[in-house]
């Protein structure tokens, strides 16, 4: 069994501060909104996206898979009350020369082993695509 820690703290009425390990990130936690920091739900799909692209790496090498490069695209749909994420969409493009046959089984080892893609599965709709990069 593995587990993870994070700690964070308010920095002024605007702001947080999250830490894990030596890292730390900052976090916009102002009602208003601030335009250079995320918000928490915006924290939401960079851990889903960061799980995509970890499962790329951790697979890849298994399936010898030979990518370039990969980009992660995801967008949420959010009900005001009570607040909820209902669903989230990703786009997964990779740059790779790998057939088609070869992307659908990467596609599904990264939806099969992602431990915050699995999470938030449970939670609410999360559906995708993975496709080669034009």
């Amino acid at each position: 069994m593995q587990t993870y820690r994070v700690t964070a703290e308010r920095v002024g009425p605007h702001g947080g501060l999250a830490r894990a390990k030596q890292a730390a990130v900052e976090i916009d936690t102002d009602p208003a909104g601030r335009e250079d920091l995320f918000n928490p739900t915006e924290l939401l799909l960079a851990a889903l996206a960061g799980c995509i692209m970890k499962g790329i790496e951790r697979v890849s090498p298994m399936i010898s898979f030979a990518l370039r490069g990969v980009e992660v695209s995801l967008s949420a749909t959010r009900q005001d009350a009570p607040p909820l994420i209902l669903s989230i969409d990703y786009e997964i493009v990779v740059d790779t020369d790998e057939d088609d046959r070869r992307l659908n089984l990467l596609h599904t080892n990264v939806r099969k082993y992602g431990t915050v893609a699995n999470t938030l599965a449970t939670a609410v709709m999360l559906t995708g695509t993975l496709r080669r990069r034009a």
